[in-house]
């Protein structure tokens, strides 16, 4: 059964380029083979890792939730939905040498897609048993794992800026595991884009107040700024990175 880490933030705090490198952290420690998911609707997971998306889950699940209301069918004659999800499914996964990527995609059609829902949490059911570890990256709330599509979550690791606002976000998201009943094993903090790697008294304040677990704190760094304006991907950054060199340290702890 796959350890299924987590990640969630407020948009644009940095959390798709922490999670490419969690996942190159675990390939590096031989932790693999890891399944990326990309549960974004707004998904550049695969530009953080440097890999080619051609299609997504959702272009999948649109296609066949129209096949049912097509003339001409793109279903094969003598194949069920079922048959043709699971092909259509494996052709979405992207795979690397020590990790895997599926990109979920968003829904743009309307209509009732519980059906086509069934088959998607089918197939990745049968991904759980396939990889030591299962890492997500989520928008702002769980909606993936929270509806069940998704395996349920070991660890939730929630990304803020040293902002208020990124805090009191995290801390409503926290709010929504333990609403939705997920009882991971363990719900951290890390705070992203700190400026010297410190926290001022006000944010720590508000860490405080909204009962969060710091698990550590990632430096400000340029070099990841440039390496996105230059289009390159992120986790190419050298190992003696400072954001690389503190979130290491802090997976360290972790014991993953």
């Amino acid at each position: 059964m796959a350890h299924v880490i987590a990640i969630a933030g407020k948009g644009g705090v940095g959390k798709t380029t922490l999670c490419g490198m969690m996942i190159q952290y675990l390939c590096n420690r031989k932790k693999g083979p890891v399944l990326a998911v990309d549960a974004d609707a707004n998904s550049n997971l695969n530009e953080v890792l440097g890999v080619e998306v051609e299609t997504t889950l959702g272009d999948i699940r649109e296609e066949i939730a129209r096949a049912e209301m097509s003339v001409k069918s793109p279903i094969p004659a003598g194949m069920t939905k079922a048959d043709y999800a699971e092909f259509k499914f494996s052709s979405a996964l992207v795979e690397e040498d020590d990790y895997d990527l599926l990109v979920m995609g968003r829904t743009q059609g309307k209509g009732c897609y519980c059906y086509v829902n069934g088959l998607l949490q089918a197939q990745l059911s049968k991904f759980q048993n396939s990889y030591p570890y299962i890492v997500v990256d989520n928008e702002a709330g769980m909606e993936h794992i929270s509806r069940g599509v998704l395996p349920s979550m070991e660890t939730a690791i929630l990304v803020s800026d040293c902002s208020r606002r990124g805090i009191q976000a995290v801390g409503r998201i926290a709010q929504l595991i333990k609403e939705c009943d997920m009882h991971p094993s363990s719900v951290g903090l890390i705070v992203n884009r700190a400026p010297g790697g410190r926290l001022n008294d006000g944010i720590k304040e508000e860490i405080q107040l909204q009962g969060l677990n710091l698990l550590g704190v990632v430096p400000q760094d340029e070099q990841v700024y440039e390496y996105d304006c230059e289009g390159k991907p992120t986790t190419q950054i050298p190992d003696s990175s400072p954001v690389k060199k503190a979130l290491y340290e802090i997976l360290d702890k972790m014991n993953l």
